[in-house]
């Protein structure tokens, strides 16, 4: 482009400089002066219509994708999978996102398996799964809120208090500063996300004592929010009035103290998928680029999640 350009310039020029020679010399320099410019001018416009042309014309290409893309996983990942199906989709009408959610280590297993496009897990993935090929890119990083029920006098937990409570090794809320009362342990079932993240964090891999294994985030509150004395944990963004969320070591559950690193349990929210990015289809990286995009990012954020830009 640019060797080309140059020729039309050196032409331009010669050829202005023959007809100057019918003239005065001083009337052949002003119009060998103009003729430059002018060539310049027309050089550096086509030069940088160049790089605006194509970004055109991927912005056209991508405004063309269509298809479907299946998500399978994690419940907790409900509110964040369906907003960026929404604003997706609306930025490209001939695409559409399935999502189906079922628990973490169902949405690993069918990715791994092929029955669908993307895994989404609020864990990091396990070895044993990585060695199926399935490569786990995470998208966003989410607290763990730990609620009780509004009328729960018990403000704040220690780690360890809130370990032993889940360990069975404290039973009422009187031994943690709170009224006489049992504690009612609720927790998610075998192969949540959420459960696992929390079961890790806190060293209580296959201990905790749970009066109730439920199998997904929005019951885990309903539950907590109808039972006195009930104890439970859900992902960050799906907190309402209906429960207390309590503070961790002095610490409130918010986007900035995770950030911080002040607030200990938090992990990150994985769309997993059979092999790297790059060796998907167009769709999926188009939908990945746009999830590490700008616009991703405030869809991040726009459901409480902490962005990993």
């Amino acid at each position: 482009m640019r060797k080309k350009v140059f020729t039309v310039i050196c032409t331009t020029i010669l050829a202005m400089s023959a007809l100057a020679g019918c003239g005065s010399g001083e009337t052949s320099t002003t119009a060998n002066q103009t003729a430059a410019e002018a060539a310049v001018t027309t050089a550096s416009a086509d030069t940088q219509a160049a790089p605006e042309a194509s970004a055109q014309a991927s912005t056209e290409a991508a405004k063309e994708l269509s298809g479907s893309i299946s998500m399978v996983g994690s419940t907790s990942m409900e509110k964040f999978a369906n907003a960026l199906s929404e604003v997706f989709m609306e930025k490209y009408p001939d695409v559409t996102l399935q999502a189906e959610f079922v628990g973490s280590g169902a949405g690993i297993e069918a990715v791994a398996n092929g029955s669908a496009d993307i895994g989404n897990s609020s864990r990091n993935l396990k070895d044993e799964e990585k060695a199926k090929g399935v490569v786990e890119n995470i998208v966003a990083i989410d607290g763990i809120a730990v609620v009780v029920d509004p009328a729960n006098t018990v403000e704040d937990l220690t780690k360890e208090q809130l370990a032993d409570i889940y360990a069975g090794n404290v039973t009422n809320w009187s031994e943690v500063g709170g009224t006489n009362s049992p504690i009612v342990v609720v927790g998610r079932e075998a192969g949540s996300g959420t459960r696992g993240a929390f079961e890790e964090i806190l060293k209580l891999e296959e201990q905790c004592k749970y009066s109730n294994e439920l199998d997904s985030t929005g019951a885990v509150m309903a539950k907590v929010a109808s039972t006195p004395g009930a104890i439970g944990y859900v992902s960050l963004d799906v907190l309402d009035n209906t429960v207390k969320a309590l503070k961790l070591e002095g610490v409130e559950p918010t986007a900035e103290t995770i950030k911080a690193g002040d607030y200990f349990l938090s992990r990150p929210f994985v769309m997993a998928t059979k092999g790297e990015i790059a060796e998907q289809s167009q769709l999926i990286q188009e939908l990945f680029n746009f999830i590490y995009s700008d616009e991703g990012t405030q869809v991040v954020e726009a459901v409480g999640l902490i962005s990993t830009k």
